[in-house]
């Protein structure tokens, strides 16, 4: 109802494509499904190979729930 009443001046853009938006949200759920691996969000590991391993495990556990 609000965005209704503030017509052309709020809510969606007019060139919201729907299928777009899917994609994109499936995307942020996965990046805040691993940052609740808190060596992950705050990138503990000091090597690149390190840290690509614990993503690997961090998405293997998230795999298989």
């Amino acid at each position: 109802m609000r965005r209704a009443a503030k017509g052309s001046h709020g809510g969606r853009p007019p060139a919201f494509d729907v299928e777009l938006y899917k994609r994109r949200n499936v995307v942020e759920r996965c990046f805040n499904r691993l940052k609740q691996f808190r060596d992950l969000a705050t990138r503990y590991a000091k090597r690149a190979a390190y840290y690509q391993a614990e993503l690997v495990i961090a998405a293997i556990m998230l795999w298989l729930r």
